[in-house]
């Protein structure tokens, strides 16, 4: 998630146990190895249950590039023998109804619709045919830069937006993209005009599924029967599921939502603004009702004697994961509300087996607030995954099931508690004290998830499996509001961030967790630099996470500590971990052979978050996107930095890295 999208208030009041004191208690039991995490080794450390517990298959891959040093420069960075070329920059036109793009910002909101959305973030590559070399790229685009949208910025009068076409430009550049894309004479080319290449935008309409669905509480005056909503917005983290279809996260969504009034509690919980929205689409209204209903819509305040005569709901439509069927040209995307309904970011689902549970889990990216899990009611069914109506598939697993909310216990172990009237609060009542049905434990997530007594973390963002141990991993990308320090994690206004791994148990509320590495820059103090990090690894705030096929995990930083940012830009790191515990649940020695390595791959140009991952099948290619440059690209060839005296108008954009041999990266 950008740094330029972060809601900095605080929403969780709940004051449930804070995460240092369990962090404090869980590391003053044991001994904590050191010795660090250099180029030589990582010394993540370890609670009992582990992945070496409960899963004894490891990765056997072995890094082969050398660290690269940080880099400061309108370029991106990879090691030697690499490439790194630019593809599906925004603006490109998708189909005949996009005109090219414009370097004067000159394009319209029509062109936009036809076009590829703006800051790219989290993405995933759907081979066709089974192919290594031609797929689909679904790519989530978070955010607008009015300065760069516009030729000259947003036309604002009196705090009003003035001029239609800017607005609807500006929605339409959010959403999701689908882009079709082959591989020609080692080039990465999309498509031009396939069919498949379309647009998911903020206005697009969506068919809601689950529990909310057909609910009273998402009436609107556009959506009498409460089972449609218009648009996805700030879709930033993303997943995919077992059975091919693409997961987009709705994360910082109130902002774009005002309510004047009196807040209901799930607005005032999830932080819906009582102002202004951010970028007063809701100021431009017309005289035509069409008009006013497109705009409007983004004030909830009640204006009507009914929910059907006015857009009090409008903003209980999002904050959901959102489901495309990347294959089919003409499909809705559905919004799978049993999931819950927070700032999502990310949604991966965990090592799935024929006859059991399909689980996903997902972070809530603000300050002191949570992680969840979602368990489906259906037992996975291997066929399943090769169906064709894959929307249907969703119905089975995504719409009926358990979500469940994380504690972090002292003793390193933890429980899922689950979001539903029967739970028990931590004033020894239950949730049904508080809400009247799971579609209001629904809208109002995490107001339900502070009664329960869940941790508050450090801004949970994207989530990632092991696919060898199972072993979950999140990063928890800082928090510069905490206060309280202690040995095992001294950080006062943790501003570098830390990832976190757990494991499941034998229950499905049950698990055992540690932390994976901190961040922090490489001449730290012992206590800042926990993990021992060098120039060659020092990171802050990681972000992006995903593991490849092989078992390397990858690892993006969105940098918000002036001490790493002064070293390097937002880059890309690698890693293949190792289990730290036997069968017995003893500390295994790290040695030359089961030691974990953490690599710096990539460095991005300056300005800019590293975001989103995508690989394809036979490993020959990684794609990663280029969300908010400064003065970026300069040519196709993204290594290229732009020259000192040229002022680009810049394109977030996805780049591909190559191998100049052709092999398989980072092996």
């Amino acid at each position: 998630m950008s740094k330029e999208t972060f809601d900095p208030t605080l929403r969780n009041q709940s004051g449930n146990k804070p995460f240092d004191e369990v962090l404090e208690a869980n590391l003053s039991r044991r001994s904590v190895l050191k010795g660090g995490v250099g180029v030589g080794a990582l010394t993540a450390m370890s609670s009992f249950g582990l992945s070496g517990c409960f899963y004894p298959n490891v990765s056997k891959a072995k890094l082969n590039f050398e660290s690269i040093p940080g880099s400061l420069t309108d370029s991106v960075a990879v090691p030697p023998g690499y490439n790194a070329q630019v593809l599906v920059p925004w603006g490109m036109p998708l189909n005949p109804q996009g005109s090219a793009w414009l370097d004067d910002g000159t394009n319209t909101g029509e062109d936009q619709m036809n076009a590829i959305g703006m800051h790219h973030d989290g993405m995933h590559f759907f081979s066709l045919n089974n192919s290594d070399e031609e797929g689909l790229l679904c790519i989530n685009h978070e955010y607008v830069d009015l300065n760069a949208l516009h030729p000259n910025g947003p036309s604002v009068d009196n705090g009003l937006r003035t001029i239609v076409d800017e607005v609807r430009k500006e929605i339409n550049a959010h959403g999701v993209s689908v882009v079709r894309i082959r591989l020609e004479d080692n080039v990465w080319v999309m498509v031009d005009n396939d069919p498949l290449n379309r647009r998911y935008t903020g206005a697009t309409e969506m068919d809601v599924s689950g529990p909310l669905a057909y609910s009273p509480l998402l009436v609107t005056k556009y959506a009498p029967n409460g089972n449609i909503a218009r648009g996805t917005l700030n879709n930033c983290g993303n997943g995919y599921t077992p059975w091919g279809t693409y997961l987009t996260c709705e994360e910082n969504w109130p902002g774009y939502f005002v309510n004047t009034g009196t807040q209901t509690a799930d607005q005032d919980r999830i932080g819906v603004s009582d102002d202004n929205t951010r970028y007063l689409w809701e100021t431009l209204a017309g005289n035509a009702q069409e008009m006013d209903d497109e705009f409007t819509r983004f004030n909830v305040t009640p204006s009507g004697a009914s929910a059907s005569e006015d857009y009090r709901n409008e903003a209980n439509g999002h904050g959901y994961i959102v489901e495309i069927d990347p294959y089919t040209a003409d499909s809705r995307a559905r919004k799978r509300t049993a999931l819950g309904r927070f700032r999502h970011e990310g949604c991966v689902f965990g090592n799935v087996k024929h006859g059991k549970p399909v689980v996903f889990y997902s972070g809530h990216d603000a300050r002191f607030e949570y992680i969840y899990k979602f368990e489906s009611a259906a037992r996975w069914n291997k066929r399943d995954a090769k169906r064709a109506d894959r929307l249907s598939v969703g119905d089975k697993y995504m719409d009926e099931g358990t979500l469940y909310v994380a504690r972090f216990d002292d003793d390193g172990t933890g429980t899922w508690l689950p979001l539903t009237l029967s739970s028990v609060t931590t004033d020894g009542g239950t949730l049904a004290d508080h809400f009247d049905s799971l579609e209001a434990i629904i809208l109002n997530t995490a107001g339900a998830a502070d009664k329960l007594g869940a941790t508050p973390m450090d801004r949970p963002e994207w989530c990632a499996i092991d696919p060898f141990s199972g072993s979950a991993y999140m990063t928890l990308t800082n928090n510069t509001r905490r206060t309280e320090g202690n040995s095992s994690n001294p950080r006062v206004n943790n501003k570098f961030g830390h990832i976190i791994r757990w494991d499941e148990g034998r229950r499905s509320t049950a698990f055992t967790w540690d932390i994976f590495v901190f961040g922090a820059p490489a001449d730290g103090d012992a206590d800042t630099n926990r993990s021992g990090l060098t120039e060659f690894n020092q990171f802050a705030s990681p972000d992006g996470l995903a593991f490849d096929p092989r078992g390397i995990m990858w690892v993006q930083t969105d940098n918000g500590a002036d001490e790493v940012e002064e070293y390097t830009n937002d880059q890309m790191l690698a890693v293949v971990p190792s289990p730290l515990m036997d069968d017995r649940y003893n500390q295994v020695p790290i040695t030359e052979e089961n030691q974990g390595e953490l690599r710096r791959f990539f460095v991005g140009p300056n300005g800019c978050e590293v975001t989103g991952f995508a690989v394809s099948p036979d490993y020959r290619s990684v794609f990663v996107n280029i969300q908010h440059p400064s003065n970026w690209p300069y040519s196709d060839d993204a290594t290229e930095d732009t020259p000192s005296d040229v002022d680009l108008r810049p394109r977030a954009a996805t780049v591909v890295i190559r191998r100049n041999d052709g092999g398989p990266i980072g092996t």
